[in-house]
């Protein structure tokens, strides 16, 4: 079931490559979304578990759901003070993936301009949209995931880890340096 994200925190982007987890296993993008309790990226993702559950595990999808609620390996959605990281206490967070098979998910920024690797953006701190996938999963590997196929950049926050990125608007033009003027 795919899901629009608006203005969630965005945090452990690997988004413009694919990696692997901890040097193991297929290459994949990632990135969490950290979620305010109660609101409407809340609801809708709760109530998008709860469908497809529902329509995957049929009379076992209540008992599914309270067995995986605080196991990272099958739930997609969980609280964010079972973390210690910055920006997790109090929030929930929705860990997605993408399969590097796939192709790399749309980032875009603001205008819907594309965002490559160097505009350092979507950064993890910054607020963004994101289109999100929420789907169950049967079989050895059972459990309610979360894919992603787009970001949007919204706006900047404070970076987990280190300083927004600076604005071109912070540096001057400092034009053509005088020994390279005169060549073409």
């Amino acid at each position: 079931m795919e899901l629009k994200l608006i203005n969630v925190r965005l945090s452990f982007p690997d988004v413009h490559e694919a990696v692997q987890y901890e040097g193991t296993g297929p290459f994949r993008y990632n990135a969490t979304f950290l979620v305010t309790p109660g609101s409407d990226n809340d609801k809708k993702i709760r109530a998008a578990i709860k469908a497809v559950a529902d329509e995957e595990y049929g009379k076992k999808a209540d008992a599914n759901l309270a067995a995986w609620a605080n196991n990272p390996q099958k739930f997609c959605y969980l609280d964010g003070n079972t973390k210690e990281y910055e920006g997790y206490e109090g929030m929930m967070y929705l860990s997605c993936h993408r399969k590097q098979k796939d192709g790399p998910p749309t980032l875009l920024d603001r205008d819907k301009s594309p965002l490559g690797q160097a505009s350092g953006r979507p950064y993890a701190g910054c607020y963004v949209h994101a289109l999100v996938q929420i789907y169950a999963q049967s079989g050895q590997n059972a459990g309610i995931r979360a894919a992603f196929s787009g970001i949007q950049f919204n706006e900047d926050g404070d970076s987990f880890g280190g300083g927004a990125p600076a604005s071109p608007d912070s540096f001057e033009d400092l034009g053509v340096p005088e020994e390279s003027a005169g060549l073409v």
